[in-house]
């Protein structure tokens, strides 16, 4: 008997926790940045896994590193050394000039490692008093799902009725370094951003916020934490958005397309100085820094390296947000953007952005609305430039 998209839908509809509002269609196959559906329809991939699969989906390099970790030893956890986390981790942060990473599994848990690291910090290095430790962060913000996180959320779609939340944090505007240096205090341990915010609606600070941030920071013996789980590893046409206004962080946050979309892996990086507050029993998971993700991740940004795809992603998206923004709309307020990470945001009152994804998703191309206002468009950085310009066409006649 055939299964339809129906068919799955109901079935997901039935046994699924309603927690997603997926467009009403079902993929079954992927390759490079476009995938297929049950039926047969072939579509362009404009969101790619929210970042995580930059590399394009099934890179030949990445699935064949997984294949041979698969034949050899996937799981030893922690309490076991493995011949595939130090090669990766070294790799890593000779990429990234960090002298130490500490693996992970999903961003989330990326984040709430740098939580404990940069509190730890404070109390251990900065003299804070016992649990007085604070740490900024910005309105709209996303770090991630776990009970913590959403306790420094501004979007009650977040945290509403998960309370009791956890204390410790204090929220001010993105993009307001005036906010920042009044918000610092004695107890202040680090300030945690996303140098863009894409779940946020693809919203771009002033330029200099981060640079001033980073300069306020250190004035004050504050840690600098950015969390580029969406903007690292080439999307926004540097290895790490932080690039942008030449700052580097105190701690980075990474993950997604640290595996290329073929198996959880996040990372903390930071310095000496800041990851030895760990020690032994103090913090771990049982998959992190597991042999096949550690394979998975080396391979992963091996491919991002050697096809340079931050730069294909700055040349490439240079041109696409100029041609986005070109067009027309009674609908578009602003189109905007980074590398490949761009966001056209639709006037309230021409209704939400979803729609508008729904007709492209029609039409062949995947999007998906973020802050109810933003159709996102961030395909995998292995896309051909040939194929964005039927989008262009197709985008041109949906906003018009």
């Amino acid at each position: 008997m055939t299964t339809t998209a129906p068919d799955y839908l109901s079935e997901v509809d039935r046994y699924s926790a309603h927690n997603y509002h997926p467009l009403p269609l079902v993929l079954e196959r992927g390759e490079g940045a476009w995938v297929w559906d049950v039926e047969g329809k072939k579509y362009l991939d404009c969101l790619a896994a929210y970042s995580a699969v930059n590399q394009g989906h099934r890179h030949p390099a990445i699935i064949a590193a997984a294949k041979e970790q698969l034949d050899r030893i996937t799981l030893t956890s922690r309490a076991f050394h493995n011949d595939q986390m130090g090669p990766f981790l070294h790799d890593l942060c000779e990429l990234t000039g960090y002298e130490r990473a500490l693996p992970m599994n999903s961003g989330a848990e990326a984040v709430e490692t740098a939580l404990k690291a940069v509190r730890r910090w404070g109390y251990r290095v900065k003299g804070i008093p016992a649990d007085k430790a604070e740490v900024i962060v910005c309105a709209d913000n996303f770090h991630g799902r776990t009970t913590t996180i959403v306790s420094f959320s501004s979007d009650p779609h977040y945290n509403a009725d998960f309370g009791p939340f956890t204390p410790g944090f204090v929220i001010i505007p993105f993009g307001d370094l005036k906010a920042l240096e009044k918000a610092i205090t004695p107890n202040t341990a680090a300030f945690l951003v996303e140098p863009i915010q894409c779940e946020g609606g693809v919203l771009i600070p002033p330029k200099g916020y981060l640079s001033g941030a980073a300069a306020l920071c250190k004035q004050h013996n504050v840690l600098l934490v950015a969390d580029e789980i969406q903007t690292g590893l080439g999307r926004t046409g540097k290895l790490f958005a932080s690039e942008w206004e030449g700052v580097r962080p105190d701690v980075m946050v990474i993950g997604k397309a640290l595996s290329g979309g073929v198996y959880p892996v996040s990372a903390m990086l930071a310095d000496r100085a800041v990851m030895d507050v760990f020690e032994p029993g103090s913090h771990g998971s049982t998959f992190g820094g597991n042999p096949l993700a550690a394979a998975i991740g080396r391979a992963a940004l091996k491919v991002i390296v050697e096809e340079r795809l931050a730069e294909r992603a700055q040349d490439i998206g240079s041109w696409f947000l100029g041609e986005l923004q070109k067009i027309t709309s009674p609908h578009v307020k602003e189109v905007r953007g980074r590398g490949l990470m761009i966001g056209v945001e639709i006037k309230e009152s021409s209704g939400k952005a979803r729609p508008f994804c729904e007709e492209l998703a029609r039409r062949g191309i995947l999007c998906k609305e973020t802050h109810d206002q933003v159709i996102r468009f961030a395909p995998p950085l292995v896309v051909e430039k040939e194929a964005l310009e039927w989008v262009v066409g197709e985008a041109r006649e949906v906003l018009g």
